[in-house]
Order: structure tokens, then C-alpha cells, then sequence
């Protein structure tokens, strides 16, 4: 069992560790499956953070705010 918290794992994967903590960390990560585990999904989810975000396109915008307007129109 390990001593190291998912804030922990969070900090190591952001690189704001000691280098004294980053090696028990992934000493701890290397000799438990657990915490390896819950490292790998934290890395992931980071990961996925980081994808760029793409906005929708103009004519997708303006469509919905046009039915927006008919329905509003209609309900008035």
C-alpha cells in the first residue's frame, strides 16, 4: 500500500515535485500496481485536458439561433 495521494500523482505529472519526490513516487509507481493504476488515469485524463478545442462551425451557430428566433416568434 502506498503512502502517496492522487494530489500527489497530480503534482508528479505536472513536474512540481521535489527530485527527491519524483523518485519515490515512481519508485512507489514501479512496485505498486494500484498506485500505477491511478497514475495512468490521472496522466490520461491530463492528456485530455490539454486537446485543443474546436468551436462550431459559423453556419451551426447561425442555424440554431435561427430556429431559435422562428420558435420564439411562433410561442409569442
Amino acid at each position: 500500500m502506498s503512502i502517496f495521494t492522487p494530489e500527489d500523482l497530480i503534482l508528479l505529472v505536472y513536474q512540481e515535485t521535489s527530485p527527491e519526490k519524483t523518485a519515490a513516487i515512481q519508485n512507489a509507481i514501479a512496485n505498486d500496481w494500484a498506485l500505477q493504476e491511478k497514475f495512468n488515469v490521472i496522466e490520461s485524463s491530463v492528456a485530455q485536458l490539454e486537446t485543443e478545442l474546436y468551436a462550431p462551425r459559423t453556419e451551426s451557430v447561425l442555424n440554431v439561433l435561427n430556429y431559435a428566433r422562428e420558435t420564439m416568434v411562433e410561442t409569442a
